[in-house]
Parts: structure tokens; sequence; C-alpha cells
């Protein structure tokens, strides 16, 4: 793993490189490790403010007091097991009562979030350590006590059915029996619900121990997708050496048929399953399933196709009726993911965030569906909601203070708002399940992330700080920094939120050659106020300027600007990227012949629009595996801003980078990895063959059985490498 794997470079132009080696002084900015020292979320047993966690030697899980960090009691020792015993452990999970704790090994990761293991569950009482499934080969997926904790369900990562483990009996029961692979999926997601929805399990548990609900993933009908894999040098595959392998699921492309999706209640005491149908013919997608502190209150949260309508039933599972608790629509773009993966339910009301007023905002609805407060308001996107302390009558939430910050704030009965983090920089919490107890990380762009223990309170209380990362202010004191600044409005484009990084030393009699970056996904944010080290500190110190503005369709600044973008993905970010680049070639400290552009994914996908817009000033880009047309990309995420192909043919057509090729006459490399599962390599692929028929070129560089992040056996170090190697050929 720590070998640096020989990427294939394939040079379609007369000026390829060389050759290069990586830059080992850009390591300490590119890898995560190196960066700040991270404080896992706490863990907590079930209703209490009891933390859990692994002790400092990895071999026991003890409970720890919040207000002091102090152990209490060891709940697990691996050296003290019976049965059997295990050296270490990749992770675990406590039952309701406490009186059971799962724990894995041998984790692997199927796609970005999801895995599989081999799970153990630990009784505190007898001490016995047993396994899920005996085959010592099989693997599960997604396993969840049940609430006494005497069950646990699970997915099979071998057939796709989903089992319940009796630990009293030591049995094991199949639920289903129609899994397979390719075919259909029980309790666990297929590839776009996880990528796009979030999703890794699709199973719950009624209160009462006697129902588990699940959905079911029918692909039959989806489209299969193969791409080949190699034998490389990094996690070598001999099975590959003379011919390559390859790697099929399924993966619907725009317009094309999804999974059909499918609520089933399993009867514990019955073993028989009940199909659940909903009443709307409209539905196409299941986000989530939640029991809401009732065996007779399945809260199923529904989709449309075109994603601009979300309704909630309320259904009995063991009477299989349901009604509908709550609509909402949007009639000029979509239902922002918050809206169902924020979702959060109590025993008397649940909270729902949306974007209904222009800005996105908490509503408290009571179970008959009816509302019951507007919990916040005014022109500032709530980003995240932490749940509701009885004790206190208040709710905790985060909200884009600024739009550039994040700021924890609680909201009390009477409506009186107190913010409980600094008003800039930005600040995550994590809450005990009772809210007593609240973990922050803070960081702003000069400080590094601090973990902070308090209490929740109006006035809440420092008990200890956690880490303060003090060792990584010091060790990064001298980088260059952001700036933020503003872009003024130009022609149609808006003021934009931007940030600058300077060279180091900086000489302002000098005229410096500039990178722009950018994302401009819809709703995503790169100019915030938080801690970064990354690439772009690095090239500042070798002599570039770096520019960052999120223009429209990026979020936080309010509906209206993020759904600006809707059914024309690229347009309007292409003219916002322009008027930054003209306010960065305005600088006096910058090179206006020597402008070059960067971007990632999406921002790889806006990269090519720019350089294919007509006057752009950019001189070179680099583009990492970057959409070329929507109609190759998966359906949850391409129409849920465009509609499907069939609907918006136009915006399809205008959107694609591929028939955007007569004005791109910049420098171009292109990087991609060959085992993408997200950006197929074929974007790449079809997007060169574009500028072959046009008489142009690029150059390339191909990662051999790297997926989206390219981030294994040092690659992410040579992705950075390449490019500053690129920019110095081209801007220097």
């Amino acid at each position: 793993m720590k070998r640096i794997l020989f990427a294939l470079t394939i040079a379609l132009g007369l000026n390829a490189s060389a050759g290069i080696s990586a830059d080992k002084a850009m390591a300490k900015f590119v890898y995560p490790g190196n960066k700040t020292v991270s404080v896992a979320a706490p863990e907590y047993l079930a209703d209490s403010d009891v933390m859990v966690r692994m002790s400092d030697d990895g071999k026991r899980i003890v409970s720890v007091s919040p207000s002091d960090g102090k152990e209490l009691e060891t709940l697990l020792d691996l050296g003290a097991t019976r049965e059997n015993k295990l050296d270490e452990i990749d992770g675990f999970t406590i039952s309701m009562t406490g009186k059971q704790i799962m724990v894995w090994t041998n984790q692997e990761p199927i796609y970005r979030n999801s895995v599989k293991a081999r799970y153990w569950v630990y009784d505190t009482h007898s001490r016995i350590l047993r396994p899920l499934v005996d085959d010592a080969n099989a693997r599960q997926r997604a396993p969840i006590f049940s609430p006494d904790g005497r069950m646990v369900a699970f997915a099979s990562a071998d057939d796709n059915n989903i089992y319940i483990k009796k630990l009293d009996y030591n049995t094991l029961v199949a639920v289903t029996e129609d899994g397979a692979r390719n075919k259909i999926l029980n309790g666990v997601p297929d590839w776009t619900y996880e990528e796009e929805f979030g999703v890794l399990r699709s199973m719950v548990w009624a209160p009462d121990n006697l129902t588990l609900c699940f959905l079911k993933y029918n692909e039959t009908q989806v489209p299969l997708y193969d791409f080949p894999l190699y034998e490389g040098i990094c996690d070598t595959n001999e099975d590959y050496s003379l011919y390559p392998g390859s790697f099929r699921y399924k993966y619907p492309v725009a317009g094309m048929k999804n999974s059909k999706v499918s609520l089933h209640a399993y009867d514990i005491e019955t073993r028989a399953t009940k199909n659940i149908t909903l009443p709307d013919s409209r539905i196409e997608y299941i986000p989530r399933i939640d029991y809401a502190f009732s065996p007779d209150r399945l809260i199923v949260t529904t989709l449309n196709r075109d994603q601009n309508r979300m309704e909630l039933y309320s259904v009995n599972p063991r009477a299989t009726t349901s009604r509908s608790l709550f609509v909402e629509e949007n009639a000029k773009g979509w239902i922002e993911p918050i809206s169902y993966e924020g979702l959060v339910f109590t025993p008397d009301f649940f909270v729902v965030s949306s974007g209904r007023s222009g800005f996105t905002q908490l509503y408290q609805y009571g179970y008959s569906g009816a509302l019951e407060r507007t919990l916040t308001n005014g022109n500032c996107d709530v980003t995240a909601y932490y749940g509701y302390s009885t004790a206190e009558r208040a709710h905790y939430y985060q909200c884009a203070s600024g739009t550039i910050n994040r700021v924890i704030c609680r909201i009390d009965a009477k409506g009186v708002v107190k913010e409980l983090s600094p008003s800039t920089g930005t600040a995550d919490a994590w809450f005990s399940p009772t809210m007593k107890w609240m973990m922050m990380r803070y960081s702003n762009v000069n400080t590094p992330p601090r973990y902070t223990f308090h209490t929740s309170a109006a006035a809440p209380k420092s008990l200890r700080t956690v880490e303060d990362n003090a060792e990584v202010a010091s060790r990064y004191s001298d980088i260059p920094r952001r700036e933020f600044v503003k872009i003024p409005a130009s022609g149609t484009s808006p003021e934009l939120n931007a940030y600058i990084v300077k060279p180091t030393p900086f000489d302002a009699s000098k005229k410096y050659p500039v990178i722009m970056y950018q994302y401009s996904g819809p709703g995503s944010q790169e100019v915030r106020d938080r801690w970064t080290v990354d690439w772009e500190n690095y090239y500042a110190t070798q002599g570039y300027v770096i520019v960052c503005a999120d223009g429209r369709g990026t979020g936080y600044r309010g509906s209206e600007f993020r759904e600006s973008v809707y059914r024309n993905l690229g347009y309007l970010e292409t003219i916002d990227q322009l008027s930054a680049a003209r306010y960065a070639a305005s600088l006096p400290y910058v090179d206006p012949s020597r402008i070059g552009m960067f971007g990632w994914s999406y921002g790889g996908y806006e990269t090519l629009m720019s350089v294919a817009a007509k006057g752009n000033p950019y001189k070179a880009a680099v583009a990492v595996a970057p959409v070329t047309d929507w109609r190759y990309y998966d359906t949850v995420y391409a129409e849920r801003y465009m509609l499907t192909p069939a609907q918006n043919e136009a915006g399809y057509r205008s959107s694609a980078p591929v028939n955007n090729i007569a004005d791109m006459n910049s420098r171009l490399l292109i990087m991609h990895g060959t085992a993408d599962d997200n950006v197929h390599f074929s974007n790449t692929v079809e997007y060169i063959s574009r500028l072959l028929a046009a008489g142009k070129f690029c150059d390339m560089f191909i990662f051999p059985n790297q997926n989206h992040s390219i981030r294994d056996c040092d690659m992410r170090l040579m992705v950075y490498s390449r490019m500053l190697d690129y920019f110095n050929q081209n801007l220097r």
C-alpha cells in the first residue's frame, strides 16, 4: 500500500509531459492524517448521558463520563471473552438495553460508504462472544439490534437476503429468499440509493420487537454497467495479469429505469411477510423508513421521479394501512436532500426542514399532520437540526450565518434564539440522547479544529477540551491563508462569495499566475470560514494565486440563488466563473495572461464548460473525473436538477461538454480513474472522441483501478503533483 503506482500517461497532443515524480514536499498538505487530529463523534448508551468508546490501547470498550472524560467501567475486554477471542476489532455498536455489544472484523468496502464485515455479538453478563454467522467466510451488511437486544437483523453480503439471529437460542431465521446479485437486494440499498440518498440500511425494528419492516430493491430491469480491472501494482490482482477482469453492477443513467422499490413487514411470531402498498402511483423513490415511537406508526418518506414532491405516509405495518401525513412540493426546482435526510421524529411531533419561505427553515408538525410551530425564520439557511430537549423545552440546530459561517443555535419555547458558538467560523455539534451534553468542533480559517464538551443549556458551560490541535496550529503557522472577498456584480453575474490565497512570500509589485478553483455543484459550498490545509496552500508557496468563487447554484444563499440553475446546469455557473476570472485578472498583482482553472467531479464538469466559453481567459485547465454529458450520469442526481432527457432535451444538449467543443482552445489535462463507479471513465473517453473529431487535443493521465476519489497508494499526491507540473509548464 505504500508503493506508488506507475500511472499510465496518454498524451493526446504535442507537449505531453515527459514524466515526473510525486512532489513529496506536498504530502503534508494533501494527506488528511497530516492536517489535524480528528475526534470521532461521541457514542452514548441508549437514552442516557453515559458515553462509550474504545480504550486507548484498543483492547476494551469502556463507558466514560462526558463531564471529565474519565473511564467508568469496562463493558468488553477482548482478553476476557468466553468461547471466542479476537485480537482486535474494526468497530462496535451497543444494544438499546446495554446488555449486548456487536463488534466487527474483516471490514471491506463495497462502494463509497457501504461495507461488509464479519460481525460478532458479546453478552455483557455471560461474557460469551459469538459470531453472527458461523461460516468464517460469510460476510454481513447493516446489522441492527432489536429494541430489546434479543435479536439482530442483517443482510447477507453473499446472497442479498435478510436474516434474523435470535440470540437467546443462537438460531438463524431467513426472512427473505429471493435475493440475488444484480437482481434483488433486501434490506440494503442499491448503488444509486447509497450514493445519492446516503442510505446504508433499509430495515427497521418496531418498538415492540414484533415486526421488522424493510425495503426490497428489484433492479432486474436496471441496465448493467461494467468497467475493466487490471493487475496493477496497487493492491495487485494477479488473476488479471494477462487478461483484464471486470466489475459489473446496476447503474441507471438519466432517463433509464430505476430499481423498483417495495415496502414489506415481517412478523416475528408468524414468520409471515406482508406487502405494503402505498396509494400514490407517482412514488418513484423511498429514501427513508422510520418508526416514530409506536409499532403502528411507521413513517415512510417518498419522492416522485422529478424529486419536486415529497410525501410522508404514516403506516400501520400490521394492518397494512396508511395515510398521508405531510406533503412538500416545489414548483420552481427540487426538494433539497436536507428535507428528507434531516427529518427528526420525537414521541410527540416531528421536525421538517423546508425551503418554502425562500430559505431553509425548521417546522414542527404533529402526527395528525398539522403544523404546530414555525421554529425558525429569517434570511439564513438552517443547515442541520440536532434535536429537542424536553427538560429545557428547547430545539438545537445549526445555521449558515452570514452564508460562510456555521453557528450552533438554541431556540426555546418562547422563540428566543441563543447562539452557542462564535458568530464567525464553523461549529458542528454532537449531543447526548437527553440533549444534556454537547461536543462542539470549532474552527476558522486561522484556527484548526478544537473539540470541547459543554452543557447545552441557554448559558452553556465549557467542561473540558478533548483536542485543541495545538501542534497542528504550530506546524502550519506560516502557510498561506485564505482571505475572504466579495466579487462585485458584473453584467448578469451577481455578487459572489470568494476567497483568495496569496503566495508566500508575497510581493505586491510582482505579477503572479492564477489558478481558479471551484466545485460549483448545486447546493455545494467551497467558500466557508473553516480550517483547511490542502493543495492550494502548497501551490501558493510555489508562487500561485488561488481564487475560488461560489457561483449561482451553490448553497446557503437561499432557494432562488440555488435553484437558478434548474434544468440548465453549467450555463449560469460558467457566467459566474468567468466573472470571477475577470475579477482575478483585474487584481494588480495578477498576470491576466496566465490564468488557469481546476475542478474535480462536478468541478471538473464546470472546468470543461468554462474552457469552452467564448472569450474565456483560461490559458490552461485541469479537470479530474469530469461529467461530460448528464445523460451518462445516474438518474437520481441528474434528474433532480435536469429532469429526464425526454422532458428536457434542449437542456441536456446545451449543458453537455461533449457538445461544447468549438471554442475550447485552452491547454487541457484530464485525469480519471479507470475504476470510477461514480463518474464513469467513459465520460472522458467520449469527450476526447469529440475533441479528436474537431481536430483538437488534450493531455490525459490515467489512474488504473482507481475510483472517483483517486486516493489509494499515494495516488492523491500524484494527482496534485501532476497538476502542479502541468500548470508549471503552461502558466510559468
